[in-house]
């Protein structure tokens, strides 16, 4: 749908036409799965650019987070770049693309990415653990965070989420429900590297399994609902 004005777009109006897909996708999850959304914590997240590290547990929070956090550079895998068409959009966005061959090579390409970004006023995402990890695995946080953290001097806006509880990691199958993501309260500059990496994990690793309790009750609730809606 994109392909008649796509070479007419900026970066900014790319980003617009892909918040118009993502929520799209949030009506579908909504209306036709019955996958709800909640956001907490907005006022953690200021108006000058900033680092957002996330939790990566399902596709969701890949598919809708330009849809609260307008002006946004992603951190991607190279390997996504290189889909025809799709991957051309990406790079038009404003993401930044990972050369993920090598440690120094990737962590170059990262740091220079999210340099741009930050220049063109961008909040810069990223997922420190590098990959989408399931409810409950242990945490696995890698060192391009840290980088970014040091080279940028911003603050950094740790994000927690449930999304796997109902969206699977490499799962097709999807559980109605309500979504929960939260920002929470950003770590200033200046910490060294492994205090800053500690402080990070433990925000998110905490403020995650809390929502994940929350909502694997709400699951259990609406089990239970659902059986004695179903009893004559």
């Amino acid at each position: 749908m994109i392909l008649p004005v796509g070479p007419f777009l900026d970066s900014a109006g790319t980003r617009a036409y892909a918040r118009g897909w993502e929520r799209g996708i949030l009506f579908l999850l909504r209306w036709v799965v019955g996958i709800r959304h909640e956001i907490r914590g907005r006022h953690h997240l200021p108006a000058e650019p900033v680092i957002i590290a996330a939790k990566h547990q399902s596709a969701w929070e890949t598919l809708t987070f330009h849809t609260f956090v307008h002006d946004l550079s992603v951190g991607l895998k190279y390997e996504l770049t290189r889909i025809p068409i799709f991957g051309r959009y990406l790079m038009k966005s404003g993401c930044i693309r990972i050369d993920r061959g090598a440690a120094a090579r990737a962590l170059k390409s990262l740091v220079e990415g999210a340099e741009r970004a930050m220049a063109d006023g961008l909040h810069v995402m990223i997922f420190p653990e590098g990959t989408r990890r399931s409810p409950g695995a242990p945490p696995d946080y890698k060192p391009g965070v840290a980088a970014l953290y040091r080279k940028l001097n911003r603050p950094c806006v740790p994000v927690a989420l449930n999304s796997g509880v109902f969206w699977g990691r490499r799962s097709f199958a999807k559980h109605s429900g309500t979504i929960v993501l939260e920002f929470l309260e950003p770590i200033p500059t200046g910490l060294p590297r492994a205090e800053f990496m500690r402080v990070l994990e433990e925000r998110i690793e905490a403020a995650t399994a809390r929502l994940v309790t929350e909502a694997q009750g709400e699951s259990v609730a609406d089990a239970a609902l659902k059986k004695d809606l179903a009893r004559p």
